[in-house]
């Protein structure tokens, strides 16, 4: 629940094109939460967080991600537009599922703390005498299943508030609070250390 760039991400596709696009971005998300956790079954995100030259790698590449998301939205907000527009407003111009799914899985593969957590976090809740290997991925699917409870929630609680984010000034408002705040969070994983 505590934002972070697939939070800024799946909130930057609700407001843009809305639920649809927000779900499908989700679920790229969860994809890629499973996939970590899996990652951590088979010992992989140990090897990214020993070799600092891969956890460095995936750093630059996730703060790259995000950079150019939150540059497209700035860019977006300086022609006089939003990337907030109603989706009745875009209709069939939007991202598709597809495009929308592999944004979640990027931003959320792209980011090294997400590889972190699963191996800190996951294995902390295997239960005595249970087969690490076995509850792992079990964990994980749980892991995406609460944190898809939580982003459904936001983006239906977005799609409520659409009279607000309706008004022009908010949408261009919320476009560079979003490109601000995605530009920040690749800069801090771009600078931060393991």
């Amino acid at each position: 629940m505590v934002p972070g760039p697939g939070a800024a991400v799946i909130l930057r596709q609700a407001m843009r094109d809305g639920r649809r696009s927000a779900f499908m971005t989700m679920l790229g998300n969860e994809t890629a939460l499973v996939l970590w956790g899996l990652a951590a079954t088979a010992g992989l995100t140990a090897l990214i967080t020993a070799s600092e030259v891969a956890y460095s790698v995936l750093r630059v590449v996730g703060a790259v991600v995000l950079i150019v998301l939150g540059a497209q939205a700035l860019r977006t907000s300086w022609r006089g537009g939003s990337t907030f527009e109603q989706p009745e407003a875009t209709a069939g111009t939007g991202p598709s599922g597809w495009q929308s799914y592999r944004t979640g899985v990027i931003a959320n593969l792209t980011n090294p703390k997400a590889a972190v957590f699963a191996l800190s976090f996951l294995p902390q809740f295997v239960p005595a005498g249970f087969s690490v290997p076995a509850t792992l991925p079990l964990l994980a699917v749980l892991w995406g299943v609460v944190d898809a409870i939580w982003f459904t929630l936001v983006i239906w609680f977005i799609g409520r508030s659409k009279e607000i984010f309706a008004r022009s000034s908010v949408r261009r408002r919320l476009t560079q609070l979003s490109g601000v705040v995605l530009i920040g969070l690749g800069l801090r994983l771009a600078l931060d250390s393991q």
